[in-house]
Protein backbone atom coordinates (compact mmCIF):
# COMPACT_ATOMS: atom_id res chain seq x y z
CA UNK A 1 0.00 0.00 0.00
CA UNK A 2 0.90 3.79 -0.03
CA UNK A 3 1.89 3.72 3.04
CA UNK A 4 5.09 1.56 2.45
CA UNK A 5 6.22 4.42 0.51
CA UNK A 6 5.43 7.04 2.46
CA UNK A 7 5.59 6.96 6.35
CA UNK A 8 4.78 10.19 6.59
CA UNK A 9 0.93 9.52 5.61
CA UNK A 10 -1.12 9.13 8.73
CA UNK A 11 -1.62 5.06 9.09
CA UNK A 12 -5.22 5.15 9.10
CA UNK A 13 -7.49 2.06 9.06
CA UNK A 14 -5.69 -0.98 7.04
CA UNK A 15 -8.71 -1.86 5.53
CA UNK A 16 -9.58 1.50 4.02
CA UNK A 17 -8.37 3.01 0.58
CA UNK A 18 -6.31 5.94 0.40
CA UNK A 19 -7.33 8.88 -1.37
CA UNK A 20 -5.52 11.74 -3.66
CA UNK A 21 -8.07 14.59 -3.85
CA UNK A 22 -8.19 18.33 -4.01
CA UNK A 23 -8.60 21.14 -7.09
CA UNK A 24 -7.87 20.00 -10.59
CA UNK A 25 -4.86 23.28 -10.52
CA UNK A 26 -3.37 25.29 -7.89
CA UNK A 27 -5.63 28.41 -8.25
CA UNK A 28 -3.76 30.39 -5.15
CA UNK A 29 -3.23 29.96 -1.59
CA UNK A 30 -6.40 30.67 0.06
CA UNK A 31 -8.49 28.35 -1.66
CA UNK A 32 -6.01 25.59 -1.85
CA UNK A 33 -5.09 25.53 2.30
CA UNK A 34 -9.30 25.81 2.56
CA UNK A 35 -9.73 22.26 0.12
CA UNK A 36 -7.23 20.76 1.87
CA UNK A 37 -8.21 21.48 5.30
CA UNK A 38 -11.95 20.08 4.61
CA UNK A 39 -10.08 17.31 2.89
CA UNK A 40 -8.17 16.58 6.35
CA UNK A 41 -11.26 16.90 8.77
CA UNK A 42 -13.01 14.50 6.43
CA UNK A 43 -10.13 11.58 6.09
CA UNK A 44 -9.28 12.25 9.74
CA UNK A 45 -12.92 11.40 10.59
CA UNK A 46 -13.19 8.21 8.71
CA UNK A 47 -9.47 7.45 8.89
CA UNK A 48 -8.46 7.71 5.29
CA UNK A 49 -4.70 8.18 4.99
CA UNK A 50 -4.88 11.14 2.40
CA UNK A 51 -2.54 12.68 0.17
CA UNK A 52 -3.24 16.30 -1.48
CA UNK A 53 -3.60 16.51 -5.28
CA UNK A 54 -2.97 20.24 -6.88
CA UNK A 55 -1.65 20.34 -10.26
CA UNK A 56 1.10 23.55 -10.38
CA UNK A 57 0.79 23.41 -14.32
CA UNK A 58 -1.31 22.60 -17.09
CA UNK A 59 0.22 21.63 -20.21
CA UNK A 60 -2.93 19.60 -22.22
CA UNK A 61 -5.37 21.96 -22.48
CA UNK A 62 -7.99 22.18 -25.64
CA UNK A 63 -7.39 25.81 -26.20
CA UNK A 64 -4.48 28.08 -26.13
CA UNK A 65 -6.63 30.71 -24.32
CA UNK A 66 -7.21 28.38 -21.71
CA UNK A 67 -6.00 28.47 -17.79
CA UNK A 68 -2.61 26.90 -17.31
CA UNK A 69 -1.81 28.21 -13.98
CA UNK A 70 -0.18 31.17 -11.70
CA UNK A 71 3.65 30.37 -12.10
CA UNK A 72 5.42 27.10 -11.54
CA UNK A 73 7.49 28.27 -7.98
CA UNK A 74 4.36 30.27 -6.88
CA UNK A 75 1.83 27.15 -6.97
CA UNK A 76 4.84 24.59 -6.27
CA UNK A 77 5.50 26.72 -3.10
CA UNK A 78 1.50 26.17 -2.33
CA UNK A 79 1.71 22.68 -2.26
CA UNK A 80 4.56 22.65 -0.42
CA UNK A 81 3.10 24.92 2.56
CA UNK A 82 -0.28 22.42 2.71
CA UNK A 83 1.86 19.45 2.92
CA UNK A 84 3.73 20.97 5.99
CA UNK A 85 0.91 22.65 7.45
CA UNK A 86 -1.46 19.42 8.02
CA UNK A 87 1.47 17.03 7.67
CA UNK A 88 0.27 15.28 4.82
CA UNK A 89 1.82 14.08 1.36
CA UNK A 90 1.30 16.44 -1.63
CA UNK A 91 1.31 15.21 -5.26
CA UNK A 92 1.47 17.09 -8.95
CA UNK A 93 1.59 16.20 -12.42
CA UNK A 94 5.14 17.16 -14.66
CA UNK A 95 5.34 17.06 -18.32
CA UNK A 96 8.78 17.11 -19.61
CA UNK A 97 12.06 15.56 -17.98
CA UNK A 98 13.54 18.76 -16.50
CA UNK A 99 10.57 19.18 -14.53
CA UNK A 100 11.19 16.30 -12.14
CA UNK A 101 14.23 17.69 -10.14
CA UNK A 102 12.02 20.80 -9.71
CA UNK A 103 8.70 19.39 -8.56
CA UNK A 104 10.24 16.86 -6.63
CA UNK A 105 12.20 19.84 -4.25
CA UNK A 106 8.04 20.77 -3.23
CA UNK A 107 6.00 17.22 -2.96
CA UNK A 108 5.73 13.99 -2.32
CA UNK A 109 4.68 12.04 -5.51
CA UNK A 110 5.56 12.99 -8.68
CA UNK A 111 2.36 12.20 -11.02
CA UNK A 112 3.00 11.48 -15.16
CA UNK A 113 -0.41 12.57 -17.09
CA UNK A 114 -2.23 9.77 -19.25
CA UNK A 115 -1.09 11.42 -22.10
CA UNK A 116 2.95 10.81 -21.49
CA UNK A 117 2.73 7.45 -20.08
CA UNK A 118 5.35 6.01 -22.76
CA UNK A 119 7.83 8.69 -22.26
CA UNK A 120 10.69 6.90 -21.27
CA UNK A 121 12.67 9.91 -20.55
CA UNK A 122 10.01 11.47 -18.51
CA UNK A 123 9.61 8.28 -16.33
CA UNK A 124 12.92 7.38 -15.93
CA UNK A 125 13.82 11.44 -14.62
CA UNK A 126 10.72 10.83 -12.29
CA UNK A 127 12.23 7.60 -11.06
CA UNK A 128 15.61 9.22 -10.53
CA UNK A 129 14.55 11.77 -7.94
CA UNK A 130 13.26 8.91 -5.57
CA UNK A 131 9.98 10.26 -5.52
CA UNK A 132 6.67 8.31 -5.69
CA UNK A 133 5.92 7.72 -8.89
CA UNK A 134 2.28 7.80 -10.09
CA UNK A 135 1.42 6.65 -13.43
CA UNK A 136 -1.83 6.96 -15.10
CA UNK A 137 -2.59 4.66 -17.78
CA UNK A 138 -3.02 6.60 -21.51
CA UNK A 139 -6.60 6.11 -22.43
CA UNK A 140 -5.13 4.74 -25.77
CA UNK A 141 -3.04 1.46 -23.74
CA UNK A 142 -4.30 -1.58 -22.42
CA UNK A 143 -3.55 -2.51 -18.87
CA UNK A 144 -1.68 -5.12 -19.67
CA UNK A 145 0.57 -2.87 -21.53
CA UNK A 146 1.34 -0.83 -17.91
CA UNK A 147 3.78 -3.56 -16.85
CA UNK A 148 5.95 -1.71 -19.31
CA UNK A 149 5.68 1.93 -17.97
CA UNK A 150 6.08 0.29 -14.30
CA UNK A 151 9.43 -1.50 -15.13
CA UNK A 152 10.75 1.38 -16.80
CA UNK A 153 10.95 3.26 -13.30
CA UNK A 154 11.98 0.07 -11.40
CA UNK A 155 14.80 -0.29 -13.58
CA UNK A 156 15.90 2.92 -13.14
CA UNK A 157 15.94 1.51 -9.53
CA UNK A 158 13.08 3.28 -7.77
CA UNK A 159 10.25 0.43 -6.69
CA UNK A 160 7.63 3.07 -5.15
CA UNK A 161 5.37 3.09 -8.26
CA UNK A 162 1.61 3.59 -8.50
CA UNK A 163 -1.12 2.88 -11.44
CA UNK A 164 -3.62 5.15 -11.66
CA UNK A 165 -6.70 3.83 -14.53
CA UNK A 166 -8.69 7.06 -15.92
CA UNK A 167 -10.67 5.71 -18.54
CA UNK A 168 -10.44 4.31 -22.28
CA UNK A 169 -11.00 6.54 -25.12
CA UNK A 170 -14.48 5.49 -26.56
CA UNK A 171 -14.82 7.46 -29.74
CA UNK A 172 -14.05 10.83 -30.32
CA UNK A 173 -15.80 12.77 -27.78
CA UNK A 174 -16.06 10.62 -24.76
CA UNK A 175 -14.47 7.86 -22.25
CA UNK A 176 -15.57 4.34 -20.44
CA UNK A 177 -14.06 2.82 -17.58
CA UNK A 178 -12.76 -1.35 -18.39
CA UNK A 179 -12.86 -2.47 -14.59
CA UNK A 180 -10.93 -5.30 -15.57
CA UNK A 181 -8.08 -3.01 -16.01
CA UNK A 182 -7.80 -2.78 -12.01
CA UNK A 183 -7.18 -6.57 -11.45
CA UNK A 184 -4.86 -6.49 -14.13
CA UNK A 185 -2.81 -3.30 -12.91
CA UNK A 186 -2.73 -5.01 -9.15
CA UNK A 187 -1.01 -8.06 -10.80
CA UNK A 188 2.27 -6.17 -11.03
CA UNK A 189 2.24 -5.89 -7.39
CA UNK A 190 1.66 -2.33 -6.88
CA UNK A 191 -0.85 -0.27 -5.96
CA UNK A 192 -3.65 0.46 -8.02
CA UNK A 193 -5.96 4.08 -8.49
CA UNK A 194 -9.19 4.75 -9.88
CA UNK A 195 -9.34 8.01 -11.06
CA UNK A 196 -13.23 8.78 -10.63
CA UNK A 197 -13.10 12.42 -12.30
CA UNK A 198 -11.20 12.54 -15.10
CA UNK A 199 -12.87 9.01 -16.41
CA UNK A 200 -16.06 10.62 -16.73
CA UNK A 201 -14.38 13.52 -18.84
CA UNK A 202 -15.70 14.17 -22.74
CA UNK A 203 -12.72 15.69 -24.63
CA UNK A 204 -12.40 17.48 -27.84
CA UNK A 205 -16.03 18.94 -27.44
CA UNK A 206 -16.53 21.67 -30.41
CA UNK A 207 -16.40 24.02 -27.80
CA UNK A 208 -12.87 23.73 -26.92
CA UNK A 209 -13.84 22.93 -23.44
CA UNK A 210 -14.05 19.79 -22.10
CA UNK A 211 -16.99 18.16 -21.14
CA UNK A 212 -18.10 15.48 -17.94
CA UNK A 213 -20.69 13.83 -16.33
CA UNK A 214 -20.09 14.08 -12.24
CA UNK A 215 -23.43 12.64 -12.11
CA UNK A 216 -21.67 9.37 -12.43
CA UNK A 217 -18.49 9.92 -10.09
CA UNK A 218 -19.68 7.77 -7.50
CA UNK A 219 -21.25 5.04 -9.50
CA UNK A 220 -17.01 4.90 -10.83
CA UNK A 221 -16.04 5.26 -7.32
CA UNK A 222 -17.96 2.26 -6.02
CA UNK A 223 -17.12 -0.03 -8.54
CA UNK A 224 -13.76 0.58 -8.42
CA UNK A 225 -13.73 0.34 -4.44
CA UNK A 226 -16.33 -2.96 -5.21
CA UNK A 227 -13.60 -4.68 -7.61
CA UNK A 228 -10.29 -3.87 -5.10
CA UNK A 229 -8.69 -0.36 -5.95
CA UNK A 230 -6.05 0.23 -3.64
CA UNK A 231 -6.71 3.80 -3.81
CA UNK A 232 -8.89 6.53 -5.54
CA UNK A 233 -8.22 9.99 -7.32
CA UNK A 234 -11.03 12.41 -7.03
CA UNK A 235 -10.57 16.14 -7.89
CA UNK A 236 -12.93 18.40 -5.81
CA UNK A 237 -14.16 22.00 -5.30
CA UNK A 238 -15.97 24.13 -3.13
CA UNK A 239 -17.51 25.60 -6.67
CA UNK A 240 -16.80 23.71 -9.32
CA UNK A 241 -18.53 25.79 -11.94
CA UNK A 242 -16.23 28.32 -11.72
CA UNK A 243 -13.16 26.04 -11.03
CA UNK A 244 -10.11 27.67 -13.04
CA UNK A 245 -9.60 23.73 -14.94
CA UNK A 246 -11.73 20.63 -15.18
CA UNK A 247 -14.53 22.22 -13.35
CA UNK A 248 -16.94 20.07 -15.63
CA UNK A 249 -16.12 16.83 -14.15
CA UNK A 250 -15.05 17.81 -10.05
CA UNK A 251 -17.04 16.54 -7.63
CA UNK A 252 -18.17 19.52 -5.23
CA UNK A 253 -16.88 19.84 -2.01
CA UNK A 254 -19.98 19.47 -0.46
CA UNK A 255 -20.38 15.84 -1.68
CA UNK A 256 -17.00 14.40 -0.35
CA UNK A 257 -17.68 13.07 2.76
CA UNK A 258 -20.68 11.44 2.33
CA UNK A 259 -19.25 9.51 -0.81
CA UNK A 260 -16.27 8.70 1.59
CA UNK A 261 -18.50 6.77 4.11
CA UNK A 262 -20.68 4.41 1.49
CA UNK A 263 -17.38 3.87 -0.55
CA UNK A 264 -15.90 2.64 3.57
CA UNK A 265 -19.28 0.41 3.72
CA UNK A 266 -18.76 -1.03 0.37
CA UNK A 267 -15.01 -1.91 1.30
CA UNK A 268 -15.87 -3.39 4.32
CA UNK A 269 -18.45 -5.78 2.24
CA UNK A 270 -15.63 -6.88 -0.33
CA UNK A 271 -12.40 -7.34 2.36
Amino acid sequence: MINTYLPSIKHGNSNAFFLMAGPCAIEGEEIALRIADRIVNITDKLNIPYIFKGSYRKANRSKGSSFTGIGDEKALKILEKVGQTFGIPTVTDIHESDEAAMAAAYVDVLQIPAFLCRQTDLLVAAANTGKVVNIKKGQFLSAESMKFAVEKVQEAGNNSVILTDRGNTFGYQDLIVDYRGLPVMKSFNVPTVMDCTHSLQQPNQSSGVTGGKPELIETIAKAAIAVGADGLFIETHPDPANAKSDGANMLHLDHLEGLLTKLLRIREAVM
